[in-house]
């Protein structure tokens, strides 16, 4: 069984959120604070879903390795990792929909 890491799997999604922020740039021709003052689109909204989730990771992370050394509570450690876990479940399950949502869009005759 392979042994991923939350830092991977967050930085994975972190790598996304860069290249939607890119193409967001490159077709808008705005900056993502102007695109935000504006109203906010999907891609800003998914952006900002992607932050939290790894924002979430690296608390959990922190938190635990606070509670290694002693420094933290554990009922906060497992406060943190289940809101993570949340976080990046809802992230996956976003991530299946817009697949699918892709695939019935292919699948639609011209």
């Amino acid at each position: 069984m392979n042994d991923i890491s939350f830092t991977r799997a967050a930085g994975a999604y972190q790598d996304a959120l860069r290249v939607a922020q890119g193409i967001i740039e490159q077709t808008s021709g705005k900056s993502n604070e102007t695109a935000a003052v504006s109203g906010g689109s999907f891609i800003d909204m998914l952006g900002s879903a992607l932050q939290g989730a790894s924002d979430a990771g690296y608390k959990s992370e922190a938190l635990a390795t606070k509670a290694i050394t002693g420094k933290a509570d554990l009922t906060d450690v497992v406060t943190a990792v289940a809101g993570a876990e949340n976080a990046l479940n809802t992230v996956v399950a976003i991530r299946d929909r817009v697949i699918t949502a892709y695939q019935d869009i292919i699948k639609m005759p011209i």
